[in-house]
């Protein structure tokens, strides 16, 4: 159905005039008329009675207009959705607890009139088709993956360097330590059952691995978080690897442990991706926000793989 015919159909019906709703609309009468002739002749209907003083919808006008009226408003609001500056900016986080999601609450706060749609897309592929079609503005990423660089299209930028720590239970050999070197680490049962391969963060924890020796066993069904905090306050043979900006809550009982790892501090780089030529306003002034908070990048005593990107 042509929407502007049925624009004009309605300006008509609120005008009660032809000649009215051409200077509304700033068009000719004869387009305003052409217009109308052509819907009636799509609907099979006449939709206006010619009087003296104007033009009157008859029973199948009054019957379409308000139908007409809303088909105008899913039009605009279509529209809308995807008009830069208008629209929220939408960014993929991964999930709910981790640094991600933290930076965007610290930039929503930052800025509260900036609307958001936060989204947590799985796999690094989804995400980069999502960025190249313009279905999200932003994602975060460890990038790029060995053998799988960016898209020319593409641009990134590291914004965080996120501490592993070791989440142990209160039972575990470790569990008093203030703290443990990675070389302390060889020979315990780390116990990771979200690890994905071929996700970024398998390939973080595959080089973790070969650079250090450590023993990371992705065996059995991944229930989430909560399951995980459960079986790891409940055995003491296991311990499991948490970001240090990850937000966990468990109950008074677990008893569970922190502790920083060092001598290297392993840090997860956490980076933004986004399509070079996105023009909504709002990318670049979250680019700016954690241009002015994220924290340095490749300290001293940290460890990343060399396929991240030093940016």
């Amino acid at each position: 159905m042509d929407l502007e015919a049925v624009r004009t159909f309605a300006a008509v019906a609120d005008a009660g005039q032809f000649q009215k709703a051409a200077a509304d609309l700033s068009i000719t009468q004869q387009a305003v008329s052409k217009r109308i002739a052509a819907l009636e002749r799509d609907l099979g209907v006449r939709l206006f009675t010619r009087r003296p003083r104007g033009a009157e919808p008859t029973i199948d006008g009054q019957a379409f207009l308000p139908h007409a009226r809303e088909l105008l408003r899913v039009a605009d609001r279509a529209v809308a959705s995807v008009r830069t500056g208008r629209r929220p900016l939408r960014v993929d986080v991964i999930a709910s607890r981790g640094a991600a999601s933290g930076l965007m609450r610290g930039f929503h706060r930052a800025h509260p009139d900036i609307d958001l749609d936060v989204l947590m897309l799985f796999e690094i592929d989804a995400a980069v088709a999502a960025v190249r079609s313009g279905t999200i503005d932003a994602s975060f990423r460890a990038v790029a993956m060995p053998g799988r660089p960016l898209p020319e299209d593409m641009e990134s930028v590291r914004v965080l360097d996120e501490p592993l720590q070791l989440l142990t239970g209160p039972a575990h050999a470790l569990a008093d330590a203030r703290s443990v070197t990675v070389a302390e680490l060889v020979g315990h049962r780390i116990w990771m059952p979200g690890i994905v391969p071929g996700t970024e963060w398998g390939a973080y924890y595959d080089d973790l691995v070969a650079e250090f020796g450590l023993t990371i066993e992705a065996t059995g069904p991944n229930f989430g978080s909560d399951a995980l905090l459960d079986t790891i306050a409940d055995t003491p043979a296991l311990a499991t690897f948490m970001g240090g900006h990850t937000r966990l809550v468990w109950p008074a009982g677990h008893g569970l442990r922190r502790i920083p790892v060092t001598d290297p501090t392993p840090v997860y780089p956490h980076s933004l991706l986004w399509h070079r030529d996105n023009p909504h306003p709002a990318l670049a002034t979250l680019r700016a926000h954690l241009a002015t908070t994220a924290a340095g990048h490749d300290s001293a005593g940290t460890w990343r793989p060399g396929w991240v990107s030093a940016r």
